[in-house]
């Protein structure tokens, strides 16, 4: 079996300098800004079983012509790039109540 689907892959360095793996979930573009939704990414399978299945949400922005990701550090703007993020997600992946 070919299996086709590849995930948009994105590696970020974190404080200490170690490349941790994410996959993109989603990208999302509010009030002329831009958030990515990421989950880590685990080449074994096996690694993942016990992930908390958390997701983050980074703010992109260029510096020098280049993209940097940073933490969102207003909170009601965290809350709302979420909610859009979860209904996008469950829209997409699950059947609404009938």
């Amino acid at each position: 079996m070919n299996n086709e689907f590849e995930p948009d892959l994105i590696t970020l360095v974190s404080d200490d300098g170690n490349q941790i793996e994410f996959e993109i979930l989603d990208i999302i573009y509010d009030e002329d800004e831009k958030f990515y939704v990421l989950i880590p990414h685990y080449s074994n399978p096996s690694d993942a079983v016990n992930d908390p299945g958390e997701y983050y949400i980074f703010k992109a922005d260029e510096i020098d012509g280049e993209e940097e990701l940073s933490e969102i550090e207003d909170e009601t703007k965290l809350d709302r790039i979420s909610g859009i993020f979860e209904e996008r997600y469950n829209s997409e992946f699950f059947e609404p109540d009938e």
